[in-house]
């Protein structure tokens, strides 16, 4: 089909490249006369591809069309005028002359925000629902009939951008393709518009952006971040006008601390705190500002506003009177090169400076120090910068200090403190709603502290921050190295307070403190430098092809991250399957989301308050506790999150394997259940196969996804085997896991230790011996015995099922029979970890072939390592943690071929 294109920006650009790929002519493209030399993107992709390109200041003189203009564009025959965005008037001689007339594409769902600013009004009005309509163009105002509507969640903090970059531009611009296409087909409905529900409402300009202060709370958030950088909502303060951005409705909950500010007009005075500028409704409620911007344009953080601006001065080094000296000469000659001398005084603003060019220029003299274009936005004037450049390099004058309202308890001769809120885009927020749970101590039973309760929009807010973080941030521009660096850093940090996570991790899981600190908290340490170190080595190849001669190619392939990963993580190590899964996940540059186990969130949420001591930037890292049936339900539907690494249950595994398949063709990786068979033969090194058994099945409590779930021993073993278990066994001290000397800690929560002990009882009632255990300790908290069973046969249910506890499960096979053990290891639909004990390096290496599983130690078992891959076969899962092959699961490989 014939269309020409009408209107502007880079949406309009996507639109244009979009039909071109679906087949369709562009005739000519219509768009604004150039600004400052510039062209505009829809115009200059046009002139590039050599299609007609006309750029007519106006189109109508007094109303009437002028008709050299109409003639022009009535000469390119087209058959359909597309207006994805366009700001000028078309008259009607256009826009009816095509075969299939005009459509236009408009953000919101009319009849609703008629006008220029609708997505403004969306949100100032506090609108739920949001969207955009495409239209057919007649000579109202969006008044046309509808052709297609699509709509989405408006989310609390929603600014213009944030919806606009999550919904409205790139499903729009499907809409806008999908509308072509329809009308194509001869499929294009033409619904009148409702009268009901229609709204002209006024284009937001400076001078009705002024706040109204008798209102509530969730008013006043609406109405600024419906006006959120431009044009900015404002209100007078001791005869200066001040513009407030970055708006948070807060709710209710106890005041900061803070300086009060006078505001005309308001209930109460505003408060000047380390969270920003709380201002107050007439319901008492509270709205926090991020940043101010003076009459003069100069923003500063709201926190800072009765901090003067004009601190003392900083003494320039002469290394950084260079650096100085050089982005002067570059703004000179790349930046601003309309000014022929930069001044101390001159204004970027002002000047018509291009602040990606500024922020890229820093980036290449300053070893990449990465600034936002809103650090330019405080600092206009080049002396400012260059202050703010200098404090930012002397790693001063950083983020403002991350408010968090700790949980702090004196224990374990020490103060710990517990972050227990959401963690998303770099704050520690309620859940909506204030909805909590209480995550229980397994020691004594008793609550350990509130935690926020993630709802639905709160894992959007957290998918759609990581996405900003991943597609807009620094982190998405950042040097891999400059990555490695800050893993680097949180590894550090993370072995600063070793001490202190490992107590909240006994607290919270009831891990034994010492195994907590050597295992729990050690590996994950060990996990994050290994993967830091990744960082700068993920490297695609070159590929020799078919030649097209006479001409040449090059292919090359580049390993790129995913994108928004969704991390769903178990209870029994909660530090570690987070570090496990995350590491290589930030390594290949991805942003997460992730869910600890409902029971298990309190290292997980310190990890994130060092994750901002690290300087890992907002969005990237996002924690959200809560229930996995409604948070990892709703990370795989996700059609932003674009992979999930999963540990857990077989069942809950195929469950999202399917959501993921239906929302979106997500990639996906599990570690699932396991019953890992461990085989001892009578040639074995007793002493140790007896020591490592034992571990094999009692560490961490039996909570181990790869703990041996069925010991085979050779028949003439047995006796002895299970005297000298039973013996070591008896010799466990059960008690408070941060005592020294406790060897068996609680079981992780109520539920389990009540499956643990129905699957004792199914056990004898089926006929195994139970040997030693199989009962609740008669004390307080969730503690279970050590227990043994033998005389376990194939058919029993504790044969075939995981009961991830303590409970060792014994079975004997004939002398020399090794095929026949082989087969009865394998025959179970799970395939994780396996072991063998043998001195025979033959029947080791034969037995360790013949396994079924992913990992199999050979006298040894446990011996897990940062720099081996981990996973498992059959329903046990499939993808691998740590190792090389863990980055596999978080990268996509793109061949790239060029002809020469």
């Amino acid at each position: 089909m014939k269309i020409a294109v009408i209107g502007q920006s880079l949406f309009g650009r996507e639109v244009y490249k979009e039909l071109l790929k679906e087949g369709h002519q562009v005739v000519g493209v219509f768009t604004i006369p150039d600004k400052d030399g510039k062209a505009d993107p829809l115009g200059a992709e046009a002139e590039k591809d050599g299609v007609p390109v006309f750029k007519f200041p106006r189109w109508r003189v007094k109303g009437q069309a002028i008709p050299e203009v109409v003639d022009k564009y009535k000469a390119l025959g087209a058959q359909l005028n597309v207006l994805p965005f366009c700001s000028q008037f078309i008259p009607m001689e256009v826009i009816d002359y095509p075969k299939h007339g005009s459509i236009c594409y408009h953000p919101s769902l009319l009849p609703r925000h008629r006008g220029a600013s609708a997505i403004n009004w969306t949100l100032i009005e506090g609108d739920k629902i949001g969207g955009f309509t495409v239209f057919w163009a007649d000579d109202g105002l969006d008044t046309g009939d509808i052709l297609l509507q699509r709509e989405c969640e408006v989310l609390p903090d929603d600014t213009v951008n944030s919806i606009y970059n999550r919904f409205l531009f790139p499903e729009g611009l499907k809409g806008m393709v999908e509308a072509v296409h329809l009308i194509a087909e001869g499929k294009a409905p033409k619904i009148k518009q409702p009268t009901e529900g229609a709204s002209y409402d006024p284009m937001q300009k400076k001078e009705n952006a002024k706040i109204n202060w008798d209102q509530p709370a969730e008013g006043i958030h609406n109405f600024i971040r419906g006006n959120d950088k431009v044009p900015g909502a404002w209100t007078e303060v001791n005869g200066q006008k001040l513009t407030f951005f970055g708006s948070t409705f807060t709710h209710n909950g106890p005041a900061p601390n803070g300086e009060l500010l006078e505001i005309p007009g308001a209930s109460r005075p505003a408060l000047v705190a380390k969270v920003g500028l709380v201002l107050f409704g007439n319901d008492g409620q509270t709205v926090t500002i991020k940043n101010i911007q003076f009459e003069d344009g100069k923003m500063i953080a709201a926190s800072q506003y009765f901090k003067t601006s004009h601190s003392a001065s900083l003494q320039l080094s002469d290394e950084e009177k260079a650096i100085s000296d050089e982005i002067r000469v570059s703004c000179v000659e790349t930046i601003l090169t309309n000014v022929s001398e930069i001044e101390d005084s001159t204004d970027f603003f002002k000047a018509g400076a291009l602040l990606w060019m500024l922020v890229e220029e820093v980036k290449l003299k300053c070893s990449g120090l990465q600034l936002q274009n809103e650090d330019v936005y405080m600092a206009t004037k080049f002396e400012e910068f260059i202050q703010m450049l200098v404090r930012r390099l002397r790693g001063e004058d950083g983020e403002e200090e991350l408010i968090i309202d700790y949980v702090e308890k004196d224990i374990n001769n020490m103060t710990i403190k517990i972050p227990h809120q959401l963690f998303i885009n770099g704050q520690f927020l309620d859940a909506e709603g204030g909805k909590t749970y209480e995550t229980i101590n397994p020691t004594d039973g008793t609550a350990l502290c509130k935690v926020s309760l993630a709802q639905v929009s709160d894992i959007d807010k957290a998918v759609a921050a990581a996405k900003e973080a991943f597609e807009n941030g620094e982190w998405g521009k950042m040097n891999p190295r400059d990555r490695g660096r800050l893993l680097y850093r949180l590894a550090d940090l993370m072995e600063e307070h070793q001490e202190e996570l490992a107590t909240i991790e006994s607290l919270d899981s009831g891990a034994v403190y010492t195994l907590a600190l050597k295992t729990h908290v050690g590996m994950s340490i060990q996990t994050f430098r290994y993967f830091a170190g990744w960082c700068d080595k993920i490297q695609g190849c070159t590929i020799p092809i078919n030649q097209a001669r006479p001409n040449r190619n090059l292919t090359f392939t580049k390993r790129e991250p995913i994108g928004v990963c969704g991390i769903v993580i178990p209870w029994n190590y909660p530090l570690m399957m987070l570090s496990w899964k995350a590491a290589a996940c930030l390594a290949a540059g991805n942003t997460v989301v992730l869910k600890p186990a409902q029971v298990t969130p309190l290292t997980a949420l310190k990890f994130a308050e060092l994750s901002v001591k690290a300087g890992i930037p907002k969005g990237v890292i996002n924690i959200l506790p809560g229930a996995g049936s409604l948070i990892g339900q709703r990370l795989s539907d996700h059609p932003d999150v674009r992979k999930i690494g999963f540990t857990g249950s077989t069942p809950i595994g195929k469950q999202i394997m399917k959501s993921c398949a239906v929302s979106n063709v997500k990639k996906v990786s599990l570690e699932l259940g396991g019953k890992s068979p461990l085989i001892i033969f009578n040639d074995c090194d007793l002493d140790k196969a007896v020591r490592m058994g034992m571990s094999a099945v009692f560490f961490n409590k039996g909570e181990n996804c790869i703990a041996a779930g069925r010991l085979f021993l050779e028949e003439s073993l047995h006796d002895t085997f299970v005297q000298r278990v039973v013996e070591e066994v008896k010799k466990m001290k059960i008690g408070d896991p941060l005592d020294r000397s406790t060897d068996h800690g609680p079981q992780n929560h109520k539920a389990h230790l009540d499956k643990l002990i129905e699957y004792c009882l199914t056990g004898v009632r089926e006929g195994a011996k139970l040997v030693c255990g199989g009962h609740q300790v008669q004390r307080p908290g969730f503690f279970f015995e050590p227990t043994i069973f033998t005389e376990v046969t194939d058919e029993m249910f504790i044969a075939k099922e995981e009961s991830f506890g303590p409970v060792m499960i014994i079975s004997k096979f004939k002398d020399g029979d090794i095929d026949g053990v082989l087969k009865q290891a394998n025959d179970t639909e799970f395939g994780l970890a396996s072991g063998v004990f043998t001195k025979d390096i033959n029947k080791a290496l034969y037995v360790s072939e013949k396994l079924q599983a992913g990992t199999v130690f050979v006298n040894t078992y446990n011996k897990t390592d940062v720099a081996a891959p981990f996973g498992g076969f059959k329903q046990s899962g499939f993808g691998k943690d740590l190792g090389e092959e863990a980055l596999n699961e978080y990268l996509k490989t793109k061949a790239v071929t060029i002809e020469y």
